[in-house]
């Protein structure tokens, strides 16, 4: 008998294809939109015939009838990872949760640790080879097959065909039934500003020629809509939807630098619109492959520069990440998080990112935490963490220790917790006792790269209330001449409480920017600061500025300078104040060259400068220009 009449024969009604299953077998059922929802339809209407069979899944966007209660003596579900149409039962204990690594599952199927006598998969009609294709969802699934004695498949004609791993012979298949019927779709919720500020700020951290985990919600739109900048992305990630479609249509998505099917889309699932499943059918840029292989961590540190986006619940303060459990209700599921997280770790250049919300709750609740609610679970461990981003900034925890950890979370945490956090962090004695607590939202806007006099590039950014250690070496690294010429003072220490007056800005009144190395080698040091504060009495800001020995004489006053004025013009002020030494000709030059009228007295050899915006009423221009 050929494969034609092979398929032929296996044909069957649902219901008497479920009717084969013996009871007490465990089932599996394909995940996503690849969800034979005929079959599983079918389940439910012939439940007198089942007594404890087990259901297992990844999350599924269709029906789940064995879940309801009066199934209960027919069947238990399992769930890898907990979708919406199976949350309720596993809240009342009528369903299981299993909390395991995606790589993983395959194996555990394959070694009938977590044993797997039949599936139930939705598939393309056979092509001329006999073999059908698994379409949006290749996953779990091939593991599945291959594990069980059982193969039942609804062939449905809108499945797409996918190119990669999701290819099945025909006469695997012991029984097959005929449903065409539409894919299920998921239409996600269009972002909102936050979410769109939290993307803008993991765009931030992407470069060019990185691979990317795309993911699906929200904030991975989000995410991708903040992509269109950037050049010759790669994605390599367990799943995507319609987000990336328009940066493969503009060209920014094109795999030029991945290790691993350079030029290709390399995923395990996806779904979406009808859009995304047409956009797939026999697209030779997508390969779909299992979840052992996506997601083996191995493979994901051999990508070109691997960025992994991933989301959480909440975060705490020394950067453990919960993102499967809301207390001890389990809600999602750990998924490829690690997988991801860790792989993205070991990759040079790679970027291991948690992005989330800073609030729940319409803003009544703070998902960067003191301490996980009693129950939640560690997905990501405090080891692995390493970007932690909100809309209010990113904090980067790698190799930092807990106080810096808690202050730079509380720093991207929404403003209305920040102060109950900072006293929990006290108690708990994270962070010094006098620690001030940070302000304002991060100006991510404010960054840039500027190249120095030499060829030199630096970094230009807003300080961070993370920068004290980076003060301490920019400090001990002056000169005693260069720290006089700053405070007027003999300087032999800074303390931690002088520091944090360079770190007490909101970003407006009172602002702090940097100019640090960005040698990729090393971690960056700041070899420039300039400030300001601003007088509420006067609208003027007064003004100082530290630069490096090592690295005078290259134009970073210059930078510095020009900074200040622009920002605080930008930001409502009158002008700048400083107080300079009369020795200090270098930076008093800098401020006569600084585009502005300017006002200078000279008191017991210190000049007192003033910066003025705008001509103001009664003022007269000497010969020079300067305000006299």
């Amino acid at each position: 008998m050929d494969w034609q009449e092979q398929y032929a024969s296996k044909r069957t009604t649902a219901d008497e294809a479920v009717r084969r299953i013996h009871p007490g077998r465990p089932v599996l059922i394909g995940s996503g939109a690849a969800e034979p929802v005929g079959l599983v339809e079918a389940l439910g209407r012939q439940a007198d015939h089942f007594a404890d069979n087990t259901i297992v899944h990844l999350m599924t966007l269709g029906p789940a009838p064995y879940t309801v209660p009066e199934m209960a003596e027919h069947f238990r579900h399992n769930a890898f990872f907990i979708g919406s149409n199976v949350r309720g039962a596993v809240h009342e204990g009528r369903a299981d949760y299993t909390p395991v690594f995606l790589s993983k599952i395959p194996e555990l199927i394959r070694s009938r640790r977590m044993p797997v006598d039949v599936v139930l998969i939705q598939c393309t009609p056979p092509d001329k080879f006999g073999y059908v294709n698994l379409g949006v969802s290749v996953d779990i699934t091939v593991a599945a097959i291959e594990a069980a004695r059982l193969v039942i498949a609804e062939v449905n004609p809108n499945v797409p065909y996918v190119y990669g791993g999701g290819f099945i012979q025909m006469d695997r298949i012991d029984a097959w039934t005929w449903n065409d019927a539409p894919l299920i779709e998921h239409v996600p919720e269009e972002p909102g500003e936050v979410e769109l500020e939290i993307g803008r700020n993991v765009a931030s951290l992407i470069e060019d020629g990185s691979t990317l985990q795309a993911g699906i919600g929200m904030i991975p739109d989000a995410v991708l809509r903040a992509l269109t900048d950037k050049r010759d992305l790669g994605v390599w990630t367990e799943m995507f939807s319609d987000g990336i479609i328009p940066l493969i249509e503009a060209g920014v998505i094109t795999g030029r630098y991945k290790t691993i099917h350079p030029f290709k889309i390399t995923s395990s699932f996806t779904f979406g619109s009808r859009q995304l499943y047409d956009y797939i059918d026999r697209n030779p840029l997508f390969t779909f492959q299992p979840t052992d292989y996506v997601n083996d961590p191995r493979r994901i540190a051999e990508q070109n520069k691997m960025v992994a986006i991933n989301s959480a619940i909440q975060v705490d303060l020394t950067g453990q990440v919960c993102a499967d459990s809301i207390g001890t209700k389990f809600y999602s599921g750990i998924g490829g998080q690690v997988d991801f997280i860790r792989g993205a770790s070991m990759c040079p250049g790679g970027q291991p990112i948690i992005a989330l919300r800073s609030t729940a709750k319409d803003d009544s609740i703070s998902r960067i935490v003191a301490t996980l609610t009693e129950g939640a679970g560690v997905v990501t461990s405090r080891g692995d963490v390493r970007y932690v981003v909100t809309e209010y900034g990113v904090a980067d925890l790698l190799g930092k220790s807990i106080r810096e950890r808690a202050v730079a979370l509380i720093s991207i945490a929404h403003p209305d917790f920040r102060a109950e956090l900072l006293r929990d962090a006290k108690s708990r004695h994270y962070v010094f006792i006098d620690q001030i607590e940070p302000r304002g939202r991060y100006p991510r806007e404010v960054e840039r790269r500027v190249t120095v006099r030499g060829g030199d590039t630096l970094q230009l950014r807003p300080i961070r209330s993370i920068d004290e250690p980076k003060l301490v070496g920019l400090f001990y690294s002056m000169s005693e001449d260069a720290l006089y010429k700053r405070f007027m003072r003999v300087v032999k220490r800074i303390a931690h409480q002088e520091r944090q007056y360079f770190l007490d800005v909101d970003y407006k009144d009172n602002m702090a920017v940097v100019l640090e190395t960005c040698d990729p080698r090393h971690e960056p040091e700041i070899v420039g600061i300039a400030q300001y504060f601003r007088h509420p009495d006067t609208d003027f800001a007064d003004v100082g500025f530290i630069v490096r020995d090592s690295w005078q004489g290259k134009g970073l006053g210059r930078i510095l300078v020009e900074e200040m004025v622009s920002l605080a013009q930008k930001n409502g002020m009158r002008g700048l104040t400083a107080d300079v030494l009369a020795t200090n000709q270098a930076m008093l030059h800098l401020f006569r060259e600084a585009g502005h009228h300017v006002h200078t007295e000279m008191e017991s050899g210190v000049c007192l400068v003033t910066i003025y915006f705008k001509e103001e009423e009664g003022d007269e221009e000497g010969e020079d220009g300067n305000k006299k």
